[in-house]
């Protein structure tokens, strides 16, 4: 689906002000509000934004340890490990992936012997075959979208903001 200079516009509002009103955002776009909203409707309908909600700390949640746990797993039990992995609290992300694995996740824990019992736990579900963790040290680039949304925009013909 295209994202138009428009789009990237709204996009970019979305991502600066996330608290602000869809009649603010209108006001600030120069748009009717009926317009914003269609396009909000239709951005949400392609899968373009998938969520709303707010960004929550894993840190501040008391799980300040990050690391990365690549999976080996038995052929023919993707689907299965994944359905395990979903019901980890710890696990905030996992991704079939190409490469040295199978599976990546992502997962949070109060310490390192804490994570430890995690890996311990992962390596116990049937069809994991062995782990790699990597555990990360800084966060030096945070997650953001906000640079591709202008370049997106850029190349749309328009300038977002």
């Amino acid at each position: 689906m295209a994202v138009d200079a428009l789009d990237a516009r709204i996009l970019t509002l979305l991502i600066e002000r996330p608290r602000t009103s869809v009649r603010e955002y209108a006001r600030l776009l120069g748009i009717a509000r009926g317009t914003l909203q269609a396009r909000l409707d239709r951005l949400e309908r392609d899968g373009v934004i998938t969520g709303t909600g707010p960004v929550l700390s894993p840190a501040a949640l008391g799980h300040p340890v990050l690391a990365f746990v690549r999976l080996e797993v038995t052929q023919g039990r993707l689907d299965e490990v994944g359905d395990a992995l979903a019901v980890v609290p710890e696990i905030v992300e996992a991704f079939s992936t190409t490469g040295d694995g199978d599976l990546l996740t992502r997962v949070v824990a109060r310490d390192n012997g804490h994570l430890e019992d995690v890996i311990q736990r992962l390596i116990r579900l049937p069809g994991v075959v062995r782990t790699r963790t990597d555990v990360a040290l800084r966060e030096r680039v945070p997650h953001r979208l906000l640079p591709l949304v202008e370049s997106v925009g850029r190349a749309a013909g328009g300038t977002p903001g």
